[in-house]
């Protein structure tokens, strides 16, 4: 078992310090992959890989 499924594992059993030691797993691997992303849109594009994973992250944590 992965340490990201072991994590959400504790996120679902209701442990308050999960949360706040997936933030860093996760949040490397979307910057990642935006850098990917980012990197294969036309040029002059504004938007930046950290921003779009902050979206990203936005929309994954969000309600």
């Amino acid at each position: 078992m992965s340490n990201v499924t072991q994590i959400l594992d504790r996120v679902q059993q209701g442990d308050p310090k999960a949360a706040g030691e997936l933030l860093p797993l996760v949040y490397e691997e979307l910057r990642k992959l935006a850098a990917i992303r980012m990197a294969n849109e036309p040029a002059g594009q504004t938007l930046q890989a950290t921003a779009l994973v902050h979206e990203a992250w936005l929309r994954l944590a969000g309600p």
